[in-house]
Parts: structure tokens; C-alpha cells; sequence
């Protein structure tokens, strides 16, 4: 019988994977949690012997896992990664499953920027009456037939658009690559065809990756040709935003307002107090901001678990990995 493979969950992120995971794997192993940096030399020593690490922060100061044989990242993003500090005979997954999750995050924030649920219970609270029906001053808006502008196609603006597109809303794409006009895209930009694209939106969903092209791509040139009743999300990675001209851009009016859910700046640690931003967002009335909350959900945590788990089973059954970010050299 074979031995066991020894499974090693690094850091906090990876911890969240951690529960019912055995009992989706169908090979032999023991699992260890360690944290981001190891406490002690039990824990170093656990990450030498990996054959796998399950987690999303490697850098070349940790031990390193000479026995590596399957590196999964827990997200989809590989930026953490140092990947020269891996062995190379090492194969590197990463996971998606976030779509669904992130989805719905749109649709909500889209809704309750038109259907005022959260301002009407506060102010009837109070007894006042200010959206009650019959008064032409009382209407609230509805999403079915607004433009919905998605910057990105990947993944997450194809799960995005399939939903914006049961509530009746127009779907415009801009993309690195191509995207045709079929299904749910109504219209089709390149990066190239911005201006043409930020003009036609109501809402702009921002998904993009952050690559040396993407990095502050959302610019003051942006905010000037969007709508001015406009509103921008985003969810893919803060920095593709420029941070001053989003500032700039909300404090001065210039766009309808925001939802933010990714950021320029976190906690170190957990439990530390952490401005996201070195502008005061969090005085503005026009920005919705959260907490890089979009993606994490139980659903999420079921779906990276099963992609992790059947990863492993494939790999040490011989079998081909899905996901592949590097393939073992």
C-alpha cells in the first residue's frame, strides 16, 4: 500500500478549506494546517515534507518544500506566488468557482441602487413615507432596460452577464480579447474602444485581472467620459482603478457614484484597523464600500473544494490536472 501524501493547508485563507476535505479525496493523506508564517520548527518542517501545499502567499523566505509535487493555489490569482521558490518539478493550480458568488454581488448592489429597500425601512421607521406609490416624486428606478457596461469578459462578467441579462438589461463587453455579439453581449468593445463603450453604460462593472496593461486603466480620462448619473463597480483588483481619479471623481461629482469592493490598501494582520484607501472614501455619500467580501461565500468554499480536492486525486492517480497555472518542468 502506498504511503500516505502529506497535504499542508498554508495560512489563513487556506485554513477556510480545510473542513469535510478529506472526504473528498480518494487517495491516501494526511492533512497539517500551518500558518502563514510558521510558529515553530514543526511546522517549517511540515512544509519541506509537503507533497502538497494548498494556499495562496508563497514567498522565497519560507522553508522550501523540496518534495512538492502539487502547489494549488485556494484562489485564482497567482500574484502571491513566487513561483521561482517552488520546486520546478512541481505542478501549480489555481481555482475559480468565485463567479456565482460575485455575480450575485453585482445583482445586489445593482438592485439596491434602484429598488431604495435599506432607505425606505430606516426613514418609515421614522414615518415617513417617501417612496409610497401614487406620487410621481415617490418613483424608484428599475434595472430591466439600463445599460450594464462589463469591463472583463472572463469568468466572472460571463456569470455576471448571463444574470443582468434574465432582469432585461442591454450588456455591452469590453475585453483584452475578442468577444462576439451573440447571446448575452449586445455590443462588443476592444480596449481600444473605450470611449465609445464608457458612454453607453448606466453601470460598469470593472472584473479585469491586474497586469501591467490593466494597472490604472480606469483613469480621470474615464471618469470624464462616463454618464454623469453613472455608476462603477469594482470587483476585480483595486489598482486597475486609478485611486486618486476614482477620489476625484466621487467627491466632485462627476459620476452617479460607486460600489468598491476591492482596495488599495489592507490589514497586515487580522484584526487590524486599516483605511482601504489614503483618500477618506468613507466620508463620501456616493460610494458603497465593502470589504473584498464579493467572492467569499459557502458556495465558493464548496466549489474551490471540490476543484482542489479532484486536482489531487487526478495528479496521484495520473491523471491531468485542470487549472494548470505551470506545469511541472
Amino acid at each position: 500500500m502506498a504511503d500516505a501524501i502529506e497535504i499542508v493547508f498554508h495560512g489563513r485563507n487556506a485554513a477556510s478549506f480545510v473542513e469535510g476535505f478529506d472526504a473528498l479525496l480518494e487517495v491516501e493523506a494526511t492533512i497539517r494546517r500551518v500558518p502563514d508564517e510558521p510558529a515553530t520548527e514543526a511546522d517549517a518542517e511540515a512544509l519541506r515534507r509537503a507533497d502538497v501545499i494548498i494556499g495562496n502567499r508563497f514567498q522565497a523566505t519560507q522553508p522550501r518544500p523540496e518534495r512538492l509535487r502539487l502547489y494549488h493555489v485556494s484562489a485564482t490569482g497567482t500574484d502571491g506566488i513566487a513561483l521561482d521558490a517552488l520546486p520546478p518539478g512541481a505542478t501549480v493550480c489555481n481555482c475559480y468557482g468565485h463567479e456565482p458568488a460575485m455575480a450575485e454581488y453585482v445583482m445586489a448592489a445593482l438592485l439596491s441602487h434602484q429598488v431604495k429597500l435599506f432607505d425606505a425601512d430606516r426613514r418609515l421607521r421614522k414615518g415617513e413615507w417617501p417612496y409610497r406609490a401614487g406620487a410621481a416624486a415617490n418613483i424608484h428606478g428599475e434595472i430591466g432596460g439600463r445599460t450594464l457596461g462589463l469591463l472583463g469578459f472572463g469568468h466572472i462578467g460571463r456569470a455576471v452577464a448571463a444574470r443582468a441579462k434574465a432582469f432585461g438589461m442591454t450588456i455591452h463587453v469590453a475585453n483584452r480579447s475578442p468577444v462576439p455579439v451573440a447571446g448575452d453581449v449586445d455590443a462588443s468593445h476592444g480596449l481600444d474602444d473605450l470611449s465609445a463603450f464608457y458612454a453607453a453604460a448606466d453601470f460598469i462593472v470593472v472584473s479585469l485581472p491586474l497586469l501591467p496593461e490593466t494597472r490604472g486603466l480606469v483613469d480621470a480620462a474615464t471618469f470624464d467620459q462616463m454618464r454623469p448619473d453613472a455608476v462603477l463597480m469594482n470587483v476585480g483588483r483595486g489598482p486597475v482603478v486609478d485611486e486618486a481619479a476614482l477620489y476625484e471623481a466621487l467627491a466632485h461629482r462627476r459620476i452617479g457614484g460607486a460600489v468598491i469592493d476591492t482596495w488599495y490598501r489592507y490589514p497586515e494582520a487580522e484584526g487590524d484597523v486599516t483605511a482601504p484607501s489614503r483618500f477618506d472614501f468613507a466620508a463620501l455619500d456616493n460610494v458603497v464600500m465593502t470589504p473584498h467580501m464579493s467572492a467569499w461565500t459557502d458556495g465558493t468554499i464548496r466549489r474551490r473544494q471540490a476543484t482542489m480536492a479532484d486536482n489531487i486525486n487526478r495528479h496521484f492517480t495520473g491523471r491531468a490536472c485542470n487549472n494548470v497555472v505551470r506545469p511541472a518542468g
